[in-house]
């Protein structure tokens, strides 16, 4: 059973993700908070597995509350979605930055609500890999307003490519196609960067491809 804290202001917004995270069994929702300090005293207490954290919430936003839960070690096996809208696009790339495992649109369809759900319980991220793309592009000009190619120094020259496909949204299996490489080995080189970089997941990944400057605003590969 995947565990679930649901995070938002809003009562009508819980009950409607409460309704629809649980409609198939498999997922619980362990607590309701209507703002971000409460949520991470539920998060304390519950220890979920994946936290729907919204953003904008009165006494600790989002963003805030996220960043407190990323740096506690009792914490460390909970994974935040946040919940946000193309409009925010500044804080879509705050979020990741904060740590948080990706975000979803509030008019996402039930089934792929539950689908992230339980991608990101399992250690996947929701920029990654299936919109890592597109989103990024879509903030490509932020992104490349401080170009930081300095990030790449600690990489070899197959890893900056490894890295360069996972900017762009691929799969494991993509990125096996593109570089001729097996599955199993681009999982092996995306662990690698993992570690080298310090990232949390993939996509903290495809934050540092388009900081770095390796990947572009408009890149296709």
């Amino acid at each position: 059973m995947i565990r679930v804290l649901l995070v938002d202001d809003q009562e009508l917004v819980r009950t409607g993700l409460r309704s629809l995270a649980e409609h198939d069994g498999d997922i619980e929702v362990v607590g309701e908070a209507a703002d971000g300090r409460a949520g991470l005293e539920m998060a304390r207490r519950h220890r979920p597995d994946v936290v729907l954290m919204d953003l904008r919430m009165p006494r600790l936003d989002g963003l805030a509350a996220t960043r407190e839960i990323v740096v506690d070690d009792a914490l460390r096996d909970v994974r935040v979605l946040v919940l946000t809208t193309f409009d925010d696009d500044e804080d879509v790339l705050a979020a990741v930055r904060a740590g948080a495992a990706g975000y979803l649109l509030k008019d996402i369809a039930p089934v792929q609500l539950r689908a992230a759900i339980r991608s990101v319980a399992a250690g996947g991220s929701l920029l990654s890999p299936s919109i890592a793309g597109t989103i990024m592009r879509h903030l490509g000009d932020r992104l490349t307003s401080g170009i930081r190619p300095e990030l790449l120094e600690p990489l070899t020259d197959r890893e900056r490519e490894v890295l360069a496909r996972v900017a762009l949204g691929e799969t494991n299996a993509e990125i096996g196609t593109s570089l001729y490489i097996s599955p199993a080995t681009a999982r092996t080189y995306v662990s690698r960067l993992l570690a080298k970089l310090g990232a949390r997941d993939r996509a903290q990944l495809v934050v540092i491809g388009y900081e770095s400057g390796l990947v572009r605003p408009g890149d296709d590969g």
